[in-house]
Order: structure tokens, then sequence, then C-alpha cells
């Protein structure tokens, strides 16, 4: 079995030119008979000619100033016959053999008949002419040199050509299949885990295209993969916490040595950590739900005011404890939504406003349809973002302040599944400006669906 591409490479291109230089030979030689059949068969008659009117002028003079005259057609055989029989017989220089011709076909000619006859590699024209009041028949044969012809040089220089264009491919092939061979080794590598491969191929060919889009692919799979390690690691961070506080506290109370006093609390700070745990687990299978093709989509046409404004008195407990002032600017709008994972949006924006809002402050929430859509904007004075970690807010597990998030008990899921839910309806969502200490303005745009 042949596994190697330049093997294959190669053995192709000869292929290909042996068929194409056999097909072109086998072409061009059949049209160059037909041309040259037609030439020479002209030239031989031209040639029959001119022998008719020197052998009328020199006939007089004798057999051997005819040879004379004649000597320079080195490349014709020449016999003329009479009634009694021949006259005249002249071989070509290269001429193995006289001309042959049978009686019948002499007979033709003498008697005024033009005769064409085959003579094996090329044919005999036979004339009449008169001369004296005797009819004679004149027979002219060309006759080529069999050590140089034609089909001869066709090949050799076919040869030649194959044998220099076979050895030059088989040098440029080896660059042709080089950077194959390269992305094929840096593919290996990947397969082992290895994402430092780079082609780095400096060519403007489909080759160069081809080697810039795996390099591409590479940056893109290596990100994925410190991604999936981030996640891998966030996880077991964020699982390991709980899981330690609830093993030291159950050990605790296991043994016995806790006073009643605290078993109460321990109990209080176990059930909060599962509690904790449950949410991490709820969050990260809404996540995977929400990523993969099966999770469910119910659209249907609903006031979006009406569902921002129940969600804001949903949370009512959790700003009014804060002394956080809400401000909704909501005219009536509709829009074609699953409203069930939208509900999902507001409850977690606006829980994160609020969280991050300090006592005494104002969350802002503004609606409007637009031509090119519907937009909302949640405002809040709180702590705000730093500009480096904007880019990064709506990471799985990243959290912008971490020691506040800690208290909080937040798993850092939240605005990645809200951004997901906002994609899944074609929608867009993006912080506006956000500073430490003067709060954060977001905004999430849907398309029309009204």
């Amino acid at each position: 079995m042949i596994r190697s591409l330049y093997v294959r490479v190669v053995l192709i291109f000869l292929l290909a030119v042996i068929v194409g230089m056999t097909i072109a030979f086998m072409f061009t030689w059949t049209i160059f008979q037909k041309q040259m059949a037609k030439e020479v068969h002209q030239e031989t008659m031209s040639v029959a000619n001119d022998l008719v009117d020197i052998y009328a002028n020199t006939a007089d003079q004798g057999e051997e100033s005819l040879r004379n005259n004649v000597r320079a057609l080195r490349n014709y055989s020449i016999r003329i016959i009479g009634r009694s029989g021949d006259v005249f017989v002249l071989n070509a220089v290269h001429a193995t053999d006289g001309i042959h011709v049978t009686a019948e076909e002499a007979a033709q000619v003498l008697n005024g008949e033009t005769v064409v006859t085959d003579g094996g590699e090329t044919e005999i024209v036979g004339r009449p002419f008169e001369l004296n009041r005797e009819t004679y028949a004149l027979f002219v044969m060309p006759v080529y040199n069999n050590d140089v012809s034609l089909p001869r040089i066709l090949i050799t220089f076919l040869l030649i050509m194959f044998g220099v264009g076979s050895l030059i491919f088989l040098i440029a092939s080896r660059f042709l299949v080089r950077p194959i061979r390269s992305m094929t080794d840096a593919t290996e590598r990947m397969a082992r885990g290895d994402f430092g491969v780079e082609l780095n191929l400096n060519r403007k060919d489909e080759l160069g295209i081809l080697s810039r889009s795996f390099d591409h692919m590479v940056r893109e799979l290596k990100q994925m993969e410190q991604m999936r390690q981030d996640f891998v690691s966030n996880v077991s961070h964020e699982m390991q916490s709980p899981l330690t506080s609830i093993t030291g506290f159950a050990k605790a109370l296991r043994n016995g040595v806790i006073p009643g006093e605290k078993r109460e609390r321990y109990l209080d700070i176990i059930a909060g950590e599962s509690e904790r745990l449950s949410r991490l687990s709820d969050n990260l299978l809404h996540l995977a739900s929400l990523e993969s093709e099966h999770h469910p989509f119910e659209p249907l046409t609903f006031a979006l005011d009406e569902q921002i404004r129940q969600a804001a008195v949903a949370l009512e407990p959790h700003w009014s404890g804060k002394r956080i002032t809400i401000e909704l600017d909501l005219p009536e709008v509709y829009i074609t939504a699953d409203a069930d994972q939208l509900n999902q949006v507001w409850l977690n924006l606006l829980g994160n406003a609020i969280k991050f809002t300090p006592e005494g402050g104002k969350v802002s929430i503004g609606l409007r349809s637009t031509t090119s859509g519907i937009e909302v904007t949640v405002t809040d004075t709180g702590i705000g973002i730093s500009p480096d970690q904007v880019n990064h807010i709506f990471e799985r597990f990243y959290k912008a302040d971490r020691s506040r998030n800690r208290s909080s008990k937040g798993s850092g899921l939240g605005l990645a599944i809200v951004r997901k839910i906002v994609e899944l309806h074609d929608g867009r969502i993006f912080i506006v400006r956000s500073s430490p200490g003067t709060g954060t303005v977001l905004k999430v745009v849907f398309p029309g669906r009204a």
C-alpha cells in the first residue's frame, strides 16, 4: 500500500506524463503523417514532371548524361519502362532495393494513366510521357534515411524531456510535500497535548493559506485548553471550599466535643454550604444545558416591561433591606422570546446590581424600543468594575471583586448564564461604562421581535 503522499504525487505525475505524452505523440504523428503524405505526393509529382523534361532533353546524349543530370536527386529512385522493357533505372543513395511494379501497373501507365501505388514505407508515382512518338512509363519513389527517421527523433526528444521533467518534479515535489509533513508533525504534537506548535510558512499560495488557518486553529485550541484547565480548576476550588467546611464541622459534631450553644450554628453553616454546592451544581447543569443543542426553547409574545417590573418586585426584600432606591422607566414593549429564560436574565442582573450597590444607593432600569430592536439598560451606583476586568466579566467563574463575591457566596456563573441566554435570543449584552467607586451601566439589546 502506498502511504506516502510524496510517492503518490510522483507516481501520479509520471503516469499523467506518460499517458499525456503517448496520446500527444499518437495525435501529432497521425496529423504529421497525413500532412507529410500530402506534401510528399505533391513533391514526387513535381519531381516526376521535372524528370520527364530532363529525359527529353538528354535522351539523345546517352544514359551517362542522364545519370549525371539526375544524380542530385539522391533521395529518389527512378525507373523508366518502355514497351520493350526497362529503359533507365537509378536507385536512391539510401535505397536497399529498386522500384518494383507489376506488369499490370506498367501497362496502365503505358496506356496513359497516372498510377499511385504503395511502395511499403512510401508511395510510388507512375506517370506516362511521350518522346519521339514513343510512350514511356516513369516511376518515381522517394526514399528516406531510416537511420535518422522523424519518429525516432520525436521519440528521443520526448524521452529526454520526460527524464529531465521527472528529475525536476522529483526535486520540486519535495518542497511541495514538506509543509504537509510539517503539519502532520504538528498535528501529532497537538494530539499529545502540546499546543506550542506554530508553522509560520511564509507562502502566498493555498498551502500558505492552509498554514495560517492551521496556526489560527492551534491558537484557538490552546486558548480552549487553557479555558478548560481554568474551568476544572475553578470548579474544584468552588467545590473544595464548602466541602472542607462541611467535612470539618461534621467531624466536630460527630466527636461530641462541641458545646450545645454552638451546635446550631455549626448545623446552619453545614446547611448553608450544602445549599451553596447545590446552587453551583444547578448552575453548571443549567449552563451545560444552554450550550447544548437540545435545550428547550419555547418562544411566546409577552409584555417585557411587566416581566422586568415583576422581577424588581420579587427582589424587594434585598433592595429595601439596604435602603436602595429603584427607578423604573418601563414603557409598554412586547417581545417574542422564552419568558422563563429572560426572567432569569433580569433576576440575575438586578440581583447583581443590588448586591454590589452599597446602602442608600440607587439602581435604575430603562427599557425602550427602537427601529433596530429592544434595549434594556441597568444602571447602578455600586462598586464598579476596573477597565482591565470589563472584558472578562461574562466569563465563567470570573469574579471582579473576589472578596465581595466570597462573602456573598457567588459562584461566578451567573453572568455567563445570562450572556448565553441573551445569545440564544440573537441578542447582545455588554458593559456601556464602569469604573471603581462610581457604578456600572450595562445594556442588553435584542433584535425586534414584536
